[in-house]
């Protein structure tokens, strides 16, 4: 028999595995009435099926008679192949099981660079030494990836608001989003009190598509405003941003949580205090909550616990 007859479709494929499991169960049971009892089938379903196979291989695998059967020569060397089929096919199963069950293996993250410095990496220790069994594979950008053809299990994204997505998303952290400047670059330029004042400021912005780039602002009277904004730097870093703008070089807008420290100790001065910062949330998104991989399911719940509502 050719090779590329015996697999021609996937009907045939379905065909063949369910004849091998039938004929495997007749010979453990020494019997096709009580192979048929533990296989919940008719015996006459049975065996039809191993008269299939047979006439699949071209051989006889079994002798029969009204009260035993016995294996050809020819079924004996094929009852063992077969036999070892399906305990590789159950190892396949109980191995996926496992890693169900159990956290291990790779786990590919994404995360923007902010708050991966900033809040994902003084607890990763604790992590790698909770789940020993999981390896981390863990990439830092500030460019939205795509988590399904780019192979990640879980993406950290923060937005104002996500987009509409067939993905799962969790969000664990708030924030919001303020214009800040340096001290220095306040001394030398002045303090802008209204935000269409940053027409003539220098101005650090992420790199967008759109040029010029729009922020939009809520004076806490509810009156909104946007401000096309004409940037001397724009870049997709978001680390580059804010060394530019503590040396004094120009006024960023970024979420609060990447910047906590140099805000807290006067080395960033938030403007427009007579305006309502952006709120942001920081989400975990993965592709869906059925079948969750264990390692996917304690990374979400360890992140959950150390970081939700920080």
């Amino acid at each position: 028999m050719k090779a590329n007859t015996l697999f021609s479709s996937s009907q045939s494929k379905s065909n063949l595995l369910d004849g091998i499991a039938v004929f495997v169960q007749v010979v453990q049971s020494k019997s096709f009435v009580n192979a048929a009892e533990k296989m919940k089938h008719s015996t006459s379903y049975i065996s039809k099926e191993v008269s299939k196979l047979e006439t699949r291989l071209g051989v006889r695998l079994l002798h029969r008679t009204t009260r035993t059967l016995h294996l050809t020569s020819e079924g004996e060397v094929y009852y063992q192949q077969c036999q070892q089929i399906i305990e590789d096919a159950l190892h396949v199963e109980n191995s996926l099981l496992g890693r169900q069950q159990i956290p291990q293996g790779r786990l590919k993250l994404s995360c923007p660079i902010g708050i991966g410095v900033s809040r994902i990496r003084p607890i990763l220790a604790e992590f790698m030494a909770k789940y020993p069994k999981i390896t981390l594979d863990i990439e830092l950008n500030d460019h939205k990836v795509d988590l399904i053809s780019d192979g990640f299990d879980i993406v950290i994204r923060a937005a104002a608001q996500l987009e509409d997505s067939s993905l799962i998303s969790r969000r664990f952290m708030n924030s919001t989003s303020l214009t800040l400047a340096s001290p220095q670059y306040l001394q030398e330029y002045g303090i802008p009190k209204h935000p269409d004042e940053l027409i003539d400021h220098q101005m650090i912005s992420y790199r967008n598509l759109k040029t010029p780039e729009t922020w939009y602002y809520t004076a806490k009277n509810g009156q909104k405003t946007q401000t096309h904004v004409i940037s001397r730097v724009s870049c997709n870093n978001s680390e580059m941003m804010v060394s530019l703008c503590l040396a004094g070089q120009g006024i960023i807008r970024m979420p609060l949580f990447n910047l906590r420290d140099e805000v807290t100790t006067g080395k960033l001065v938030p403007l427009f205090e007579d305006f309502i910062p952006i709120s942001i949330g920081v989400y975990l998104v993965y592709p869906s909550r059925k079948n969750m991989p264990a390692k996917v399911k304690c990374f979400i719940d360890f992140i959950v616990d150390k970081l939700g509502d920080s």
